[in-house]
């Protein structure tokens, strides 16, 4: 009997099966302490969060003035241990499937990681190229985004476990499993990845889907669906992108939107190219473990209770759990980083001192001019620009006059959800079955989607 096969019969035994308290209570108090941590909303003075980017934000106050000099070492070390693993191929990095698995990379990826290495030294140093270290590029990169990427990949990824592998996911899919296959063609369980991206945060979305992945629960269409379509930016970020387009005030109207338009999206993007096309096979390195059907006669709320109970009776090592969310952050920290660093300072630099953004954008001027949106050609290339990083939308349409053209810019901008500068480079570094060409395609056809509709929307609320 296969492995798969052994889950789904202990599964179906678990469902017939009495619990003691104790078997419940070892589901029930790590799952409510990961919801708290992962889902529950929190205001933070500034806006809304949640604990575990406010606990990663607070860590960046305190070590301010150290992240950026520690994440370089970081990116230093996975260059250095991935050019030892890939030319000298030591037995204590190929026969250890961690480290192989972090380090042993392809030729595409170390060239990547030492690029990435050599733009944050720069940044950190200021000694190269300015158009590298300046604040607009590697310097925003290493200072802004690098520190708030490296604290929550610490905390998420100790505290990951708590929504992985205490039965929360498998309680969550079984009462959402009629909702989320229909509609998005995805299994139950990943309702808690789009949950705690759209509360939380989109890094933290492609973290759990990531790990969901290589674990074998979900498949390689799955997986693309999920953190391509799922991975949202959080309710703070939008609120940033508000104000800072001075439009606080429709902040209610601005939300509604986005949610509409995302929705849509959602819908539409798993039924065409190029996410329709993704195998339906897992990861190669895991037995996939398919979603099991509920007997007849049991409820939905029942059976997840069942399920998620099994699971987290499987969890009997605090030793085991611990050096998984070690696992888990080294993963981030040195499979991540340098590629971000990578991918985000060639596109800022592409944004920032190059036309290349502003030549592609042109298309989109007759369409907003159709559409009827004020000042066409100012909001063009903030259609594209968006792709190099989200932010960058808001910044170059915050001088346009029109509300109505504001309005639009500051929603598509959430919207189109893939930009290189973080989510793209999340992506590309991560094991999940995307390229580049699919987040272009990608981030063109969600633009293709949400833009029609925030301009309706637009047109009513001005």
């Amino acid at each position: 009997m296969t492995n798969a096969s052994n889950v789904r019969a202990e599964r179906k035994e678990a469902s017939q099966r009495s619990f003691s308290v104790q078997d419940y209570m070892k589901f029930i108090l790590p799952s409510l302490i990961g919801i708290m941590l992962f889902i529950i909303p929190i205001s933070n003075g500034e806006g809304i969060t949640i604990p575990v980017a406010f606990l990663a934000s607070l860590l960046n106050n305190v070590f301010v003035d150290q992240i950026p000099a520690f994440a370089t070492g970081v990116i230093i070390l996975s260059v250095l241990g991935s050019l030892i693993a890939v030319i000298a191929k030591p037995k204590f990095i190929t026969e250890n499937s961690f480290l192989n698995k972090l380090l042993n990379v392809s030729k595409f990826w170390l060239i990547a990681r030492v690029l990435g290495a050599i733009f944050t030294v720069i940044a950190l140093t200021e000694v190269g190229p300015e158009f590298i270290s300046s604040e607009n590029t590697g310097g925003m990169l290493l200072f802004s985004l690098l520190p708030i990427l490296l604290t929550t990949f610490l905390l998420a990824g100790f505290l990951l476990p708590l929504l992985l592998n205490f039965g929360l996911l498998e309680f969550f899919g079984a009462l959402t499993m009629k909702i989320m296959r229909p509609i998005f063609k995805l299994p139950g369980r990943s309702s808690l990845d789009c949950l705690a991206s759209w509360v939380g945060d989109g890094t933290i979305g492609v973290l759990l889907t990531t790990k969901q992945y290589e674990e074998g629960y979900y498949t390689k269409r799955e997986a693309a669906v999920i953190a391509t379509t799922f991975s949202v930016v959080s309710i703070t970020f939008t609120i940033v992108v508000i104000q800072y387009l001075n439009l606080d005030k429709y902040f209610l109207h601005y939300y509604a939107t986005i949610v509409i338009a995302g929705l849509a999206a959602a819908v539409i993007m798993p039924r065409i190219p190029p996410l329709s096309r993704k195998a339906d096979t897992g990861y190669e390195h895991a037995t996939l473990v398919k979603e099991t059907s509920i007997p007849a006669g049991t409820s939905y709320a029942k059976w997840g209770l069942a399920q998620a109970v099994s699971k987290a009776k499987t969890n009997t090592s605090v030793k085991a759990t611990l050096k998984e969310g070690l696992q888990n952050v080294l993963d981030m920290w040195m499979g991540v980083l340098p590629i971000v660093m990578a991918i985000g300072v060639t596109a800022l630099v592409i944004a920032e001192f190059t036309p290349v953004f502003s030549i592609l954008g042109k298309p989109f001027e007759p369409i907003l001019t159709l559409m009827q949106i004020p000042e066409a050609d100012q909001a063009a290339q903030t259609m594209v620009v968006g792709f190099a990083d989200m932010f960058l939308p808001a910044i170059i349409g915050s001088g346009i006059e029109s509300e109505l053209t504001r309005f639009v810019i500051a929603c598509v901008s959430v919207t189109q959800l893939i930009y290189l500068s973080e989510m793209g480079g999340l992506l590309l570094g991560s094991k999940l079955p995307v390229s580049f060409k699919d987040l272009v395609l990608i981030f063109l056809i969600r633009t293709a989607i949400t833009l029609p509709i925030v301009a309706v929307a637009a047109h009513i609320i001005f």
